[in-house]
């Protein structure tokens, strides 16, 4: 079932990410489904810790950035989209190539939205699994 409300492309979406932390880190939207939204993130100098793992504030960014976009899908007009809350559990670490996040709807209501984000390494393991709580605006 699809859950967006605003009409967008990849391109688009990637085009709105120049300029910011989103493209520092190499963030890159990938694919936008009826209701998911995917994007990848490199394991490289910009997002690892000092010990050559990936930071986990680099895939709470990557969470943050899923969610919230997803949720501003979801509006019309002039409404925007903040963060609340997130909850991100590490559970892999990765050393290199990318990861993958993959955003989707558990609640999704006038005023807030749940979403959940569930973020892969390249041998799709699971490294980090966070929830997002954001407020309509």
């Amino acid at each position: 079932m699809k859950i967006w409300r605003r009409e967008t492309t990849l391109a688009a979406l990637n085009a709105n990410s120049q300029g910011n932390m989103v493209e520092y880190l190499g963030i890159r939207y990938v694919f936008l489904g009826e209701d998911t939204l995917e994007a990848t993130m490199p394991v490289d100098h910009r997002t690892r810790q000092p010990f050559g793992l990936l930071h986990g504030g680099a895939s709470v960014v990557l969470a943050e950035t899923l969610g919230s976009v997803a949720g501003w899908l979801c509006t019309e007009g002039e409404q925007q989209v903040v963060g609340l809350e997130v909850n991100a559990n590490h559970v892999r670490s990765a050393r290199e190539g990318e990861v993958r996040g993959l955003c989707r709807a558990l609640h999704v209501g006038r005023r807030h939205q749940v979403w959940q984000i569930d973020i892969r390494d390249g041998q799709g393991r699971l490294c980090c699994t966070a929830r997002l709580t954001t407020a309509v605006i």
